[in-house]
């Protein structure tokens, strides 16, 4: 890797992290884990990272479906935010009976989770028990996550390589394509225009 950019990474990389990771989320942690497999991060600063990042990201849900669903709710904000409005509606009851299960739930299972996020600041969930099953859900999501991203890094780093070997192989294969089709291409538009 090139000097200048191991130097940005260590010096800006985890304060990048932060803010990336709670507009992306698990891509970011992935990536992250990754470079910490290439040396240049500490994978339990990643991991650390990733679990703040994920648990403010959550409050920021939390936030808008307790104080901000109804303005979002307006006719004249489109159909998509009162559609949003009436999910977390219907949503709200059940995590507001069972708000651990329905967390952990949302958590675990990504796609329902911003719904459910939205739906436990509209049922006003005491923001003790929010932030400790989302921490619970958290944990080993995204240790998982860390781990994935540490192994792809890892094996990247072992067949390095081997990679470049591939990549020069695929290049000349590719280019020899775009010319015989080329030529191809040629010689059907000489026979046309004979």
């Amino acid at each position: 890797m090139h000097p200048e950019l191991q130097h940005i990474l260590a010096v800006y990389g985890y304060a990048a992290m932060l803010p990336l990771s709670i507009i992306v989320g698990p891509p970011v942690t992935v990536f992250a884990a990754f470079l910490a497999a290439q040396g240049l991060f500490d994978p339990v600063v990643v991991y650390a990272i990733s679990v703040l990042a994920d648990l403010l990201g959550d409050l920021l849900y939390y936030a808008v479906g307790r104080w901000m669903l109804q303005w979002l709710a307006d006719e004249r904000r489109g159909r998509w935010a009162v559609r949003l409005r009436e999910r977390a509606s219907l949503l709200a009851p059940q995590v507001r009976r069972r708000a651990g299960a329905m967390l952990l739930f949302g958590k675990l299972t990504h796609s329902a989770g911003f719904a459910v996020l939205l739906a436990a600041g509209a049922a006003h969930v005491r923001l003790r028990p929010f932030l400790w099953y989302n921490l619970l859900g958290a944990l080993p999501k995204l240790l998982v996550l860390v781990l994935l991203g540490y192994w792809f890094g890892r094996l990247y780093a072992s067949l390095e390589g081997d990679l470049r070997i591939v990549g020069l192989v695929a290049f000349v294969l590719a280019g020899s394509v775009l010319v015989l089709g080329a030529r191809r291409m040629l010689a059907a538009a000489d026979e046309r225009g004979a």
